[in-house]
Order: structure tokens, then sequence, then C-alpha cells
């Protein structure tokens, strides 16, 4: 089988002896091409051409990013309101060795945070023909894997992408930094956010709404966030909307996202898990981000569930 390795050479965890050890380990087991990524969308552009040239695996070395942008390469732009599988043809597997800070559609599926670790764990799941395949979510005409969201979230991901501009390193840390730092300079504006969910009355005086495609819904460091624990890569979309941003509710909320096994329960939080299609408008312009990636404002998006749309190389599901 034909497989091009994908490599962001940027990525925060990504090494050249890491590269080279995974190109020489996946070449006892696949015919592999290397290529290595020199700008933005440069992955997605490198996704769609082994598509189109039939290449059977597409494999990623690097963070979430990386990956999101070979899934949109390999997808294509999603067809508007579909939640139906995809269906544009032959579409190569996708195998992910975690590269970035984070990783977490990676860690999400089960790999190995470690590149070396996944490196192994990669081989074996070949020989095993380990395979699985997952669901994803899309909005704004791009798809993405683990989560998305409208104002706190993206604004801590607009500041993350303002400090790896600057050279900043990126870590858990700055993660935290960055969120509390949001949370304070947003605590006294009047909520924007609306959102409507097939079955359910319209919720009103939102602040900020976290839309997941999976549980973890992100990672710091080796400590797991559960805002939707009942959502999954076989399920539907969740939804986490908050309705204060006063302190001590957000602090009970916050404590429970880090609890093993925690339910996120408050009476200022709408959560619900395995919906097909959430909208949420804004009073006036406020951020979106997608799967860690600061994609601008908006005033309105419209997030749906696409299930069994990507098969990947992976442990199979508990």
């Amino acid at each position: 089988m034909r497989a091009l390795l994908i490599v962001n050479p940027n990525a925060t965890s990504t090494t050249p002896a890491a590269r080279d050890l995974l190109a020489h380990a996946l070449s006892s087991r696949v015919r592999v091409t290397v290529a290595h990524t020199t700008h933005r969308d440069h992955a997605a552009e490198l996704a769609q051409q082994a598509r189109e040239d039939g290449v059977g695996l597409v494999i990623v070395h690097g963070g979430d990013g990386t990956v999101n942008e070979v899934i949109n390469g390999l997808l294509g732009v999603p067809l508007p309101t579909s939640m139906r599988a995809v269906t544009i043809g032959a579409i190569p597997a996708l195998a992910v060795v975690p590269g970035g800070s984070a990783n977490v559609f990676a860690r999400s599926l089960g790999i190995h945070p470690d590149p070396v670790a996944a490196t192994n764990q990669l081989i074996d799941l070949l020989a095993a023909r380990s395979r699985r395949t997952i669901g994803l979510g899309h909005c704004d005409n791009r798809w993405f894997t683990f989560n998305a969201g409208l104002g706190l979230d993206a604004d801590v991901c607009q500041a993350i992408d303002a400090g790896r501009k600057d050279g900043g390193p990126v870590s858990a840390t700055r993660y935290v930094r960055a969120a509390i730092t949001a949370f304070f300079r947003n605590k006294r504006h009047d909520p924007k956010l609306t959102v409507e969910i097939p079955d359910h009355d319209q919720i009103t005086g939102i602040h900020y709404a976290f839309v997941s495609n999976s549980s973890p819904w992100t990672y710091l460091n080796e400590r797991p966030v559960h805002t939707n624990p009942g959502t999954s890569f076989d399920t539907g979309l969740g939804l986490f909307a908050m309705s204060t941003t006063r302190v001590l509710p957000s602090l009970r909320v916050s404590r429970q996202l880090l609890s093993q096994g925690s339910e996120p329960k408050s009476r200022k939080l709408f959560r619900v898990d395995d919906v097909p299609h959430i909208r949420i408008t804004a009073s006036e312009p406020i951020g979106l981000q997608m799967d860690g990636d600061y994609l601008g404002l908006r005033t309105e998006a419209d997030f749906f569930a696409t299930p069994a749309a990507l098969e990947v190389i992976a442990p199979q599901a508990d």
C-alpha cells in the first residue's frame, strides 16, 4: 500500500529524529513518501493530492492544526446542511503520530502522546489492520475533529495564535493564563448568544458555547477536560453553554470539568449530548474557533454532525 507521511517541521514536539524514526519504521509496512509542510494550508493541499493520486494511507506527524488541515484536504468542502456520511469517492485512511502541544484528536483516539511510543503503536496497528470509522463535525464550510466554540475558547485560541507568531512556546500553563485573562476581560459583558437545537426550546442569554465531537474536549498536560462526557466519535455533537460569568458558579463548573467521572451540572449551564445540528446566533460579532484554530468573528454558526465520515488507524473504541 502507498502511504504519504505529512510532517509539520514547526510543530511543538516534532523533531528530525522522531520524523526519521517514523519514516524508517513505516517503510517496513508501507511504501511511504515523506512531505514537509512549508506554509499554511499546505497540509490540506498535500492531502487532496494524495486522494487524487489514489494513495491508500495518509499519516500526519504534527499537531491538531495540521491534522485538521489534512482532513479538510481529504474530504473537501462539506455539503451545506448535510448530516449524511461523506460520499465523494475513495478517501485514504488517516493515521496520526502526535507532534503538537495538546494533540487532542490523537489522544482521543487512544494514540500514545509520545511520538516514539506512538510510532511503535502505529506499526502494531497496521500489522493488526486495526481501523475504525469515526464521525466528524462541520461548520462554516470546514470540518472539525474534536471541538469548536464561540466566545471564551475562541478568545483563548486567538491569544495562543498571536503568541505563536511572536515565537512564544505553547504550553498548558499558557492556555490557562490565556483563559483566565479572556474570562475576566469579558466578565462584565452582556451575553450575546442564542442557541437553537432540534426538539429543544431556544436558549437565550448565553455568554459562551463549546461544541464537542468527542471527549475529552481538551487536555491540560495529562489531565483530560470533559465538557460532554456522553459525546464521542460515534455520536452526534455535544453542547456546553454557560449563561453566567459570575466567578463562583464558574469555578464550581471548572472543578467538575477536571474531575474524573464527573458530569458537569449547574443551573447556569445548558448541556446536551448526541444532537445532529446546533445553530448559534450572536447579537454582535463574536470569535469562532475549530480544533484550536481561531477563524475570526461571526454573527451566526451552524454546526452539523456527520456520522461515519472518515476511516482512521486507531485502537477499537471501548
